[in-house]
């Protein structure tokens, strides 16, 4: 009787057992590859990543067998600031990284870009877990080959013996042979100019030129816009401008600048020299047109000629300087880039302040403007523009 009960007793223990592991190993079997995402230690990312569940509305562990069609992927990372957090990684054009859904980086090209996280969150806060984001808008990024740097690099780094002064550079090297290449060929035109337009190039350069009214009626000014030294000028002033702003810009990181409007790609400096000083030579020729148009819609298009040809001489004048800005760009941004890129923000700050000034001066001189009138036209015409250029040429880093 006892034999019998142990018996029964044992068979319904087996039983369940079995009926146990009947329902746990089908449900093992559907997600073998999620594991538990390893918890990293500070300044550090892991290998594994979470993607968002629509079903569940959390963050889960990526399978890849499962998550083909996902293009954001996120992990969790704490960041010390007295250590670098340096991660390179290959990216396709678009890719782009998110620091609690802040845009940190986007890159403009496939290439192999290295990102120091300890310089993007000044402060970081003690034992705080930041939200780290990948995401890819075209095809799945490799998140197999997102590593941080090896601690020898790091060290070196901290040392300085492979340390650079531009922090947090998208690519180690760039084409510092575009800059001289261009500043010969500024120097070409107006050699030129000097040699064939010798009284054009004096009514422009000449000191005492820039402080008469009536020097708006003579040489260069007098002519139409479409004479063959005009061009000649503005081209020399608009590779001039354009070398200064895409120097500016090549030291800070995702510094874009016209790339909310237009795209060009930041690994070809010469591509982007072209580009920026073709938009230059544009908007100075358009310029004209806007100011007919803001002449007839205001009633003052008998200030426009005055107006335009004020604006040409003020930044020819300045413009003529912008090349010895550059020259300082060359010889000592690998060692006082901090330095460099103030003289240049100045630079560029100064002539088109002092234009816009200078403008307002003579508008003022043909008639005052204490009529509402003109002020609200030189708002529209001068003000409201010069802010725009500021923003997207100076403050335009973050």
């Amino acid at each position: 009787m006892r034999r019998a009960l142990l018996l029964n007793t044992f068979s319904g223990w087996l039983f369940a057992a079995l009926l146990v592991f009947s329902i746990i190993l089908p449900l093992q079997a559907q997600t073998p590859e999620r594991k538990p995402v390893a918890v990293t230690s500070s300044n550090a990312l892991s290998s594994g990543w979470l993607v968002y569940d629509d079903g569940e509305k959390q963050l889960v562990p990526f399978v890849p067998s499962e998550n083909t069609d996902k293009r954001a992927f996120y992990q969790w990372v704490r960041i010390r600031s007295d250590y670098p957090f340096e991660i390179t990684f290959p990216a396709s054009r678009g890719l782009s990284l998110f620091l609690d859904n802040r845009l940190i980086f986007k890159a403009d090209s496939t290439a192999s870009y290295t990102v120091n996280l300890t310089e993007v969150v000044s402060l970081p806060a003690q034992g705080k877990e930041y939200l780290f984001a990948v995401w890819s808008p075209d095809v799945l990024p490799k998140l197999s080959d997102f590593r941080n740097l090896s601690e020898e690099e790091v060290l070196d780094e901290v040392a300085g013996t492979n340390a650079e002064p531009i922090k947090n550079k998208p690519r180690a090297i760039h084409n510092q042979n575009a800059f001289i290449l261009f500043l010969l060929l500024i120097g070409l035109i107006y050699g030129s100019l000097r040699t064939s337009f010798s009284a054009d190039f004096n009514s422009v350069f000449r000191v005492g030129n820039l402080f008469r009214q009536t020097s708006l009626e003579e040489g260069f000014l007098a002519k139409p816009i479409s004479s063959w030294s005009s061009i000649l000028f503005v081209v020399a002033f608009s590779l001039s401008f354009s070398l200064l702003i895409v120097a500016i810009h090549t030291n800070i990181q995702n510094s874009f600048i016209f790339n909310r409007i237009f795209w060009v790609s930041e690994s070809d400096i010469t591509s982007r020299i072209l580009y920026y000083a073709a938009i230059i030579f544009g908007f100075i020729f358009l310029k004209f047109l806007f100011l007919r148009l803001m002449g007839y819609i205001f009633d003052l298009s008998g200030l426009v000629l005055t107006q335009y040809r004020e604006f040409l001489r003020s930044i020819l004048f300045m413009g003529v300087f912008l090349p010895f800005v550059l020259l300082l760009y060359l010889a000592f941004n690998a060692t006082h880039s901090g330095t460099v890129l103030l003289i240049s923000t100045l630079a560029v700050s100064t002539l088109l302040i002092v234009t816009t000034l200078r403008i307002v001066y003579t508008l003022n001189n043909k008639a005052s403007l204490r009529n509402l009138h003109l002020f609200s036209y030189i708002c529209a015409t001068e003000i409201m523009p010069l802010s725009v250029m500021l923003k997207l040429i100076i403050f335009n880093y973050a």
